[in-house]
């Protein structure tokens, strides 16, 4: 187990970051179960006399480095969990837990932070004002960001920055945009309750499996025929269960799926149509349908002054800015958003296997980078503010 304090040089921090990262790696924790990882991070800033913030969180921590203590206050995040995935690499650090994974790269997002925090104490006498550094429980099932301002730790907040590995991108690319960088990340579940009946008398019950594929069939014609072409919103069934043998007409079916979408009010649109058809579909087959509305985090909307500032800062730093299309993806540093102007950015990591797959890597060489990114947004927007 990596213990080793990163009191070390310039020129060794790479190293030291990548051996942390790779342990990270290898004991994965899931959301809200992020105990372990916790501690570590407790004990590596505490290796730095970096000073973690007491706040009533069960997993994740926020800490600071201070300069001048009348100064402005700024933030960087990341964020710490992964996910209920089997790992199917052959890298000789892969996750020794079966059934967890960090297949989205937030062993990689902790890391860089960490990284920008050693570089942070290592200047913090030249700092204008503090860094809180946010280090996020349950950014995979939504309520981290939401638990990390419940603690106030943020209120005095003037701007915050984020990051996401994207193996899309080249190494050294770095995309971003004003406006919209994920989507609005909604779950919902439909209850469909029919008449069991024996297969071989369909006529003496209600089949639910019928009615719920004709609501599937259906709803994929919400965004089709009521969203304007020029405005982007996915309607995905993800599961749809029902019945247990193979000459039984069971008497219920549940879909669950989700939608993503850029506007509220194209949000609220799709929400009302899917009700509208779920609830008219089981009423023309005699059937009951209950429609269950699970709202996720919003659409990460990039304030316009800190996203053209982050963009020459990473030219300054070296990386090659991409405007990109908003993705389709949820992510819960929307929430620090609604109270924070901030940006988020993606790094190019140049990986061939996609964000949440069980082959899922990371390339190594883009976590200086990020280090080098994170803390100069920090330091700089401190002056920034000031200024």
């Amino acid at each position: 187990m990596v213990h080793t304090a990163l009191t070390v040089t310039t020129g060794q921090l790479e190293s030291k970051l990548i051996e942390i990262r790779h342990h990270l790696h290898q004991e994965p924790e899931i959301s809200n179960e992020e105990f372990e990882t916790t501690k570590k991070l407790r004990d590596w800033l505490g290796d730095l006399d970096i000073s973690i913030l007491d706040l009533p969180l069960k997993t994740g921590l926020v800490a600071e480095v201070s300069g001048d203590p009348k100064g402005p206050v700024v933030a960087i995040r990341g964020d710490i969990d992964a996910l209920p995935i089997h790992e199917e690499t052959t890298l000789p650090y892969k996750s020794r837990f079966d059934g967890k994974m960090h297949a989205c790269g937030h062993d990689f997002h902790t890391t860089a932070v960490l990284g920008a925090a050693y570089v942070l104490k290592q200047k913090e006498h030249e700092l204008k004002g503090t860094v809180r550094i946010i280090f996020q429980p349950a950014e995979e099932t939504g309520p981290g960001a939401i638990d990390i301002l419940n603690t106030h730790a943020l209120d005095d907040v003037q701007a915050i920055f984020g990051l996401h590995n994207m193996p899309s991108l080249e190494l050294g690319q770095l995309g971003t945009r004003i406006g919209a960088m994920s989507s609005n990340c909604d779950r919902f579940e439909i209850m469909v309750e029919g008449v069991g009946t024996h297969a071989a008398h369909p006529d003496l019950g209600v089949d639910p499996i019928l009615v719920a594929g004709h609501i599937l069939v259906a709803l994929q014609s919400i965004v089709s025929r009521n969203i304007d072409w020029q405005d982007s919103a996915v309607v995905s069934i993800c599961q749809l269960h029902s019945g247990n043998t193979w000459n039984v007409i069971p008497s219920m079916a549940q879909l669950e799926g989700t939608v993503r979408s850029l506007d509220l009010d194209i949000r609220e649109t799709i929400k009302g149509k899917i009700k509208q058809v779920v609830e008219g579909i089981a009423s023309a087959f005699g059937a009951k349908a209950t429609f269950i509305w699970h709202g996720g985090s919003p659409a990460v909307m990039n304030d316009e002054k800190w996203t053209l500032f982050t963009i020459e800062k990473a030219k300054e730093v070296g990386f090659e800015v991409i405007d990109i299309k908003p993705p389709s993806s949820g992510e819960d540093f929307s929430h620090y958003q609604e109270k924070i102007p901030g940006t988020f950015v993606h790094i190019g990591t140049s990986t061939p296997y996609s964000l949440h797959h069980p082959k899922f890597e990371i390339d190594d060489r883009a976590l200086m980078p990020s280090v080098k990114l994170l803390a100069t947004l920090a330091e700089q927007a401190l002056v920034d503010i000031i200024s």
